[in-house]
């Protein structure tokens, strides 16, 4: 245990120097946090610093090793003064230490607190064994192998991986930083995301809160930040109601209402992976899930930086300042001066700010790659909301409203397409993708018999979709917050930007919901054919959810406080309970997921991943090692 606990602090200390390293770029970009996003430093370091060794190493101008990654960092630390120096942050930074210290402190204490939980619990089970973990320790040990990019598959080498591998790629970068060895990392890595996961959700929902009751106590924020790291880190869904009945008998369940309601049978062979694969032939997972079987996959390692370019773009959002159109579109300019002015201004941001929100979607598309799409749409839909609410109050005619508005989208359109289509060059020149069309659902007879116009498929036999029981069994605990927040806006006669925000989230979420079905993306599973599209859009919607019923707990609570007659605080002592059973029976799924996975927590292994060949296959394991020490 103590060999672990050196691993676990040496690894810890990378991720500080990273964070430190990259703080004044942060405060830079966070500018209306009250944190000013300080946890975000981490991901942000290991971004940009596992980026720059991707971009020098294809070009051969680093090899991959722990002195170039130092010298990077160095570099990193170097541009991070620099910067510092141009935008006159080094006073503003000093000033705002001292009341910002309380915050670092708070938010290094919690990533700290779910690092060392994760990395316990992973020590009862670290075996890199089962599910998808030798695909992704392969990846990994392959590009630790590897001295020039790209890296080689292992199935197929010499031919170069043909996987979105930046995930596995920040893991090697960060093995290879701290010294340490990859059947330590891999846990340990499992065991950051979760850190970071919390800590970012923590922050978000501070700043969320923040912005909606600046005047509340320190420690009612505090909780609200809590909740929503709780959230999105640990939440299950309502599936944990079939605990309390008896189970269904084959793999096609039945609504909770029609089993034997049997409490005294409790948990009634609860199965924890069910509430993943609820729907018939589908797949829809979340973070807790993840963390439990611990695949490092792109869906996984891509969590911080998805938290990272939500906290962004809502940064962006709250920092936008309306522009004037009466002084800069005279009614004696043509129409043509009046779209130069759209184009000029393109976008609603600068142009680092452009640049860095190109770039995440690029990461996160090289990590994930319906994530880099998804919130391309996200940051469109902010954009369009910006274009359109100062043009609303424009003295323009509404045709011309209407062009400046769809030239005011198309141009940040084509800018941050460009930008995704530059930066993720690295992985795209050397990428053949998997999918071959998008499939409609359920598609009429006479389309079939086309079979396809252009991308667009239409297979015969190909009509799944989710009853409505089952979607609110997934999704129900959401939208019974968001339906009462969205009634508590009707009654709010202003919404803050923070109200605006988290109805862009919820709009983005349900149509990720919805879109899988309509239509699929055609790829390698045949029967289970909109599994993996349900997979990828809910995974993210999930995690969009989870933050904004962290906020509509919160925020539904202020609009009960507000009046303080006898019937609001008799709604809020309902609101109160009622929310507290739904809580209790989302946070119910750790305990179940973890407890069946790791064996009751009884015996510790450690964290080396591959110790069980010892035992299980010691002539492999003589053979691994032997390898490892003889071939390069």
């Amino acid at each position: 245990m103590l060999g672990d606990f050196i691993f676990g602090f040496q690894w810890w200390i990378v991720l500080l120097l990273i964070g430190v390293i990259f703080t004044p770029i942060t405060y830079y970009l966070f500018p209306n946090f009250v944190d000013r996003g300080y946890i975000f430093s981490k991901s942000i370091g290991i971004l940009f610093l596992s980026y720059l060794m991707l971009l020098v190493g294809i070009v051969h101008i680093l090899p991959f090793s722990f002195f170039s990654l130092v010298l990077l960092l160095v570099l990193c630390a170097v541009l991070s003064i620099f910067a510092a120096k141009k935008y006159g942050l080094w006073l503003p930074l000093l000033k705002d230490l001292k009341p910002l210290s309380k915050w670092i402190v708070i938010e290094e204490v919690f990533f700290l607190i779910i690092f060392i939980f994760f990395s316990y619990v992973r020590s009862f089970a670290p075996d890199i064994n089962g599910l998808e973990k030798f695909m992704d320790y392969g990846f990994v040990n392959s590009i630790l192998r590897t001295t020039y990019f790209p890296p080689k598959d292992m199935w197929f080498t010499p031919l170069s991986i043909n996987y979105y591998y930046f995930g596995h790629f920040i893991t090697a970068v960060l093995t290879k930083l701290s010294l340490l060895e990859s059947n330590y990392t891999f846990n340990l890595m499992i065991a950051t995301i979760a850190g970071l996961t919390f800590a970012s959700s923590f922050s978000i929902g501070i700043n969320l809160y923040h912005k909606v009751a600046e005047k509340v106590g320190f420690f009612k924020i505090i909780i609200v930040g809590i909740l929503s790291g709780l959230l999105v880190t640990f939440a299950g869904n309502l599936h944990v109601l079939y605990t309390l009945f008896l189970p269904y008998e084959n793999e096609h369940p039945a609504p909770f209402w029609q089993l034997v309601f049997s409490p005294q049978t409790f948990p009634n062979s609860y199965w924890y992976p069910n509430a993943t694969r609820f729907i018939y032939h589908t797949i829809h997972e979340f973070p807790i899930y993840s963390w439990t079987v611990s695949d490092l996959h792109g869906h996984v390692t891509d969590i911080p930086f998805v938290l990272l370019t939500i906290a962004f773009i809502y940064s962006l959002f709250l920092g936008y300042k309306k522009m004037s159109h009466e002084k800069k579109t005279p009614k004696t300019k043509k129409l043509l001066n009046t779209y130069y002015h759209i184009i000029r201004r393109d976008l609603p941001l600068s142009l680092v700010q452009t640049m860095i929100l190109s770039l995440l979607l690029a990461v996160m598309y090289m990590t994930n790659a319906w994530d880099g799409l998804i919130y391309f749409l996200l940051a469109l839909l902010l954009i369009a909301y910006l274009n359109w609410k100062e043009l609303s109050q424009a003295s323009l005619s509404i045709i011309q409203k209407l062009l400046n508005f769809v030239l005011g989208l198309i141009v940040p359109s084509v800018v941050l397409g460009l930008g995704l289509l530059i930066f993720s060059l690295p992985l795209s020149l050397f990428f053949k993708p998997f999918v071959s069309g998008i499939g409609i659902l359920c598609a009429p007879s006479f389309l079939t018999s086309i079979g396809h116009i252009g991308p667009l498929l239409f297979e015969p036999n190909h009509c799944q979709h989710s009853p409505w029981w089952q979607l609110a069994t997934l999704y129900g605990f959401f939208y019974f917050f968001i339906i009462l927040l969205f009634i508590a806006f009707i009654k709010i006669k202003r919404l803050t930007k923070s109200d605006i925000f988290i109805l862009m989230l919820t709009l983005i979420a349900t149509l990720l919901i919805i879109v899988p079905e309509f239509m699929y993306a055609k790829d390698i599973y045949p029967d289970h054919y909109r599994a993996n599209t349900m997979f990828k859009l809910v995974f993210q919607s999930f995690i969009m959810l989870s933050l904004v019923t962290g906020y509509a707990i919160s925020r539904i609570s202020i609009a009960l406080k507000i009046k303080k007659t006898l019937l609001t605080r008799l709604m809020y002592i309902i609101f109160f309970f009622i929310t507290l059973c739904l809580l209790t029976a989302v946070f119910t799924y750790p305990y179940f997921a973890i407890v069946s996975y790791y064996g009751n927590l009884k015996t510790y292994y450690g964290l080396n991943g591959t110790k069980y060949l010892d035992t299980k296959y010691p002539n492999d394991a003589k053979a691994i090692a032997w390898l490892n020490k003889n071939m390069k």
